[in-house]
C-alpha cells in the first residue's frame, strides 16, 4: 500500500504535470471506485480545473475550481499512471481523467476509492487522522506527549493513523530498524533515550525515502526512473535471509498482527 513517501512523491510529479489544467473528459469503468452515481460524478468533475493537488496522510487531495475536492486512496494495489491513448498501461483502469491528449488512469481501485466532496465532507473525512510527521508538523515535544501515552507495539503504533498520519507496513519496520528498536517493543517501555531515536528514525527515514521516491513498483510515466527507487535501498523491508548492512546480521520475518514485519535481531534492542 502507498504511503507517506509515495503519495508525496505522486503529489510532486501530478502538481507538475496537471495544476492549473482543465479536466476535459471523465471516464467511469468502475462506479464503485466513486462515492455518486458515474453521470452526476461526471458532470460535477468534467470541465473543472486541478487548482492544486495537496497530500493528507496516504490520501491525495485534487482542489477544484468548482470548490470541491476529489480525495484519493490508493489502498492495497493502487496505483496511477499519466499517459495516452498510444501510452497506457494494458490495465483495467477503474477511472480516467483526461486533459486534451494527456490522460491520468487510476489503476486497481478495488478496494481504493476517488470521492467527490464538498470542503466540509472532506474536513469530515479526514478529521480523525493524526499529526503529519514531517516539515515541522510535529515538533519533538509533541511527539513526547504523543508517544508517552501510547500502549501497545511499535509495529501497530506506527501503524496507527489516528496517532500519527502516513506510516505504513514498509516505513514502520524502516523506521524500528532506524531506532535501532525492534517492533514488537512496547510503546510503554521506551525511555527518553529511545523515544528520541524513534522520532529521529522518523524523520530521517520518511525524508531519505522522499528522496528515492518512495517504493513504488510502477513508473508514473513514460521515462520515469524516480519513482520506485527506494525499492533498492530499504535498510529490512522485504529483505528476509539478507545480511543486515549495519550488523552483519541476517534480517528475520514474522507476522505482527496479522501484518509483514521484517527486522534485525542483531542490532534492534528489545
Amino acid at each position: 500500500m502507498p504511503e507517506l513517501p509515495e503519495m508525496e512523491t505522486y503529489r510532486k510529479l501530478l502538481s507538475e504535470r496537471l495544476s492549473g489544467k482543465e479536466i476535459s473528459r471523465v471516464t467511469i469503468n468502475r462506479e464503485k471506485s466513486i462515492n455518486l452515481e458515474s453521470k452526476s460524478f461526471i458532470s460535477k468533475v468534467q470541465g473543472a480545473r486541478v487548482e492544486a493537488i495537496h497530500r493528507r496522510a496516504k490520501h491525495l487531495i485534487f482542489k477544484l475550481s468548482t470548490g470541491d475536492s476529489l480525495l484519493l486512496h490508493l489502498m492495497l494495489g493502487g496505483w496511477m499512471y499519466v499517459g495516452s491513448e498510444n501510452d497506457q498501461p494494458k490495465r483495467t483502469k477503474q477511472v480516467i481523467l483526461s486533459f486534451g491528449e494527456m490522460e491520468l488512469y487510476f489503476i486497481g481501485l478495488r478496494l481504493g476509492y476517488l470521492h467527490l466532496l464538498s470542503e466540509v465532507e472532506l474536513e469530515k473525512e479526514l478529521a480523525d487522522l493524526g499529526p503529519e510527521p514531517l516539515n515541522g508538523h510535529l515538533s519533538y515535544t509533541a511527539w513526547q506527549d504523543l508517544i508517552g501515552d501510547k500502549r501497545g507495539r511499535l509495529k501497530t503504533t506506527l501503524l496507527d493513523q489516528q496517532f500519527i498520519a502516513g506510516i505504513g507496513n514498509c516505513y514502520s519496520d524502516e523506521i524500528c530498524y532506524g531506532a535501532r528498536l525492534m517492533p514488537t517493543k512496547q510503546a510503554d517501555t521506551l525511555d527518553e533515550a529511545m523515544q528520541k531515536d524513534l522520532y529521529e528514525a522518523i524523520q530521517s527515514v520518511l525524508q531519505r525515502a522522499l528522496g528515492f521516491g518512495g517504493y513504488m513498483d510502477q513508473p508514473l510515466y513514460k521515462g520515469d526512473t524516480f519513482t520506485g527507487g527506494y525499492n533498492k535501498h530499504c535498510f529490512v523491508y522485504d529483505r528476509e535471509g539478507e545480511t543486515c548492512e549495519r550488523c552483519g546480521g541476517t534480517i528475520c520475518f514474522e507476522e505482527v498482527s496479522s501484518r509483514k514485519c521484517f527486522y534485525c535481531p542483531g542490532c534492534q534492542r528489545e
